[in-house]
């Protein structure tokens, strides 16, 4: 779980997206922003996930809301995901869960019984200052954007 709290600064990050951009917290100043953490590229939760929000991106375009993927798969692995299901939104390569650690979210995990730690699905709504204003601990695939749209209306 987070030890990040809501009403908190975002930590600082550097990573790249999929085509090698250098991506920082400092670039989403000024903007909306949901950055949802998943595992993998190409599983099938994830994918779910990021089909339901590039469904659903120009609503939340419209809302203003930049939506930010970030996970631990390579700027390879990435190109090819983001290529395949044709998502309009940048995912940033965190091989090194550095970004993910510092955000909390790389953590113990339990799946069919074995714990390890790896990536919880987790999204944070991050202001235009750079203040965490919601995290959605295990957000619904399926249902994600309205999720985050809902929440968006809510701190509104």
């Amino acid at each position: 779980m987070t030890h990040l709290s809501e009403g908190e600064a975002a930590p600082e990050f550097f990573g790249p997206d999929q085509d090698g951009n250098i991506f920082s917290n400092k670039d989403f100043m000024g903007k909306k922003t949901a950055f949802y953490f998943y595992p993998h590229d190409n599983t099938p939760t994830c994918t779910i996930q990021a089909c339901n929000l590039r469904d659903h991106f120009d609503l939340l375009k419209k809302e203003g809301i930049q939506v930010i993927g970030i996970s631990t798969d390579d700027e390879k692995s990435h190109t090819k995901f983001r290529k395949k299901y044709i998502l309009p939104f940048p995912l940033i390569a965190d091989k090194d869960h550095a970004i993910a650690t510092n955000f909390g979210v790389w953590a113990p995990k339990k799946f069919m019984g074995r714990e390890f730690i790896g990536m919880q699905r987790t999204t944070f709504l991050i202001d235009e200052k750079g203040i965490i204003r919601k995290i959605i601990h295990k957000p619904k695939s399926r249902i994600h954007a309205q999720e985050i749209s809902d929440a968006w209306k809510d701190i509104n």
